[in-house]
């Protein structure tokens, strides 16, 4: 098979480096020095991937490409960028699929598989994947402890299975999917904002705003239960989890915005706010802090 990793940051070359120890073709699109170093001299990633294996580094070697350069037919496409690239990413695609592709994103959010199936003539699987990964420096992906868990469900799931299979990745197949987005969006929106609101990691927002993050989840858990979705539940587990992360670890929209780049208020936040609006939901906490956002960083 000839397979696409589109966004080789720390989730998608995290992935490419293991699927490029199978037999199937693998092609990664990169930018910049990035995309340089791994074409220079191929791809290390490091850390931990199961449980049981100590901490490995290798080479992984595969066609990296930037955008511009794709080209001839993908059987399967891991969409792994920034869910405000997603659009863009699928539409440089487009060309190169036809119906019996096989497509997954691995973005933040809830909506892209629907994002998908609107933009491309493909078999569209909805997935989530939870991994503590980053780009160390350009050609060198890191990930930190043990986590690593891949979810997804659709017409294609096997197929995808046995590519993850032949290269030794965990995953599971969702009997509801959609419930499995959500448990996980409901913990990235709450904290992705708060922290970014506050400046604080997610452990100082537990320990400092306690009430304001339990709010923000139990309006989340609202919307989505207006939806059919039962997240009731998850409010104490996501509230825990927090409590036992690392004093220094923060989200991935916090850091963006930290760092001047772009961020994905619109996914986690404005998602939520146009929802609420849509179902005739209240949802203060998390109008006021969609808006205060608005205001510093944009």
């Amino acid at each position: 098979m000839r397979i696409l990793i589109y966004g080789l940051g720390g989730v998608g070359g995290y992935i490419a480096g293991y699927l490029s120890q199978t037999n199937h073709e693998i092609v990664g699109v990169a930018r910049g020095e990035h995309l340089k170093m791994i074409q220079k001299e191929g791809l290390h990633p490091q850390g931990t991937l199961h449980v049981s294996e100590d901490e490995k580094e290798f080479t992984a070697n595969f066609t990296a490409v930037n955008e511009s350069e794709l080209s001839g037919y993908f059987d399967l496409v891991l969409f792994c960028v920034k869910s405000y690239d997603l659009k863009n990413a699928a539409l440089v695609c487009k060309p190169f699929l036809d119906d019996k592709s096989i497509v997954l994103c691995l973005s933040n959010g809830v909506e892209h598989g629907d994002e998908l199936r609107s933009l491309l003539d493909a078999k569209v699987l909805d997935g989530c994947i939870y991994i503590l990964s980053h780009i160390e420096k350009a050609g060198q992906i890191r990930k930190m402890g043990k986590v690593f868990n891949l979810l997804f469900a659709g017409e294609g799931s096997d197929i995808l299975a046995s590519v993850l299979d032949e290269a030794g990745l965990r995953y599971k197949i969702a009997e509801d999917i959609q419930k499995e987005l959500w448990k996980k969006y409901i913990f990235i929106s709450t904290f992705g904002v708060l922290t970014s609101y506050y400046d604080m990691s997610i452990k100082e927002v537990y320990e400092n705003h306690y009430d304001e993050a339990k709010q923000f989840l139990q309006e989340v858990s609202n919307i989505a239960k207006a939806k059919n979705i039962g997240l009731e539940e998850e409010i104490e587990k996501c509230l825990l989890a927090a409590s036992k992360l690392p004093q220094s670890a923060s989200t991935s929209m916090h850091k963006d915005i930290k760092a001047g780049k772009k961020d994905e208020l619109e996914t986690l936040c404005g998602y939520l706010v146009r929802e609420a609006t849509q179902l005739d939901i209240s949802a203060p906490k998390i109008d006021k802090y969609y808006r205060e956002l608005l205001k510093l960083h944009h």
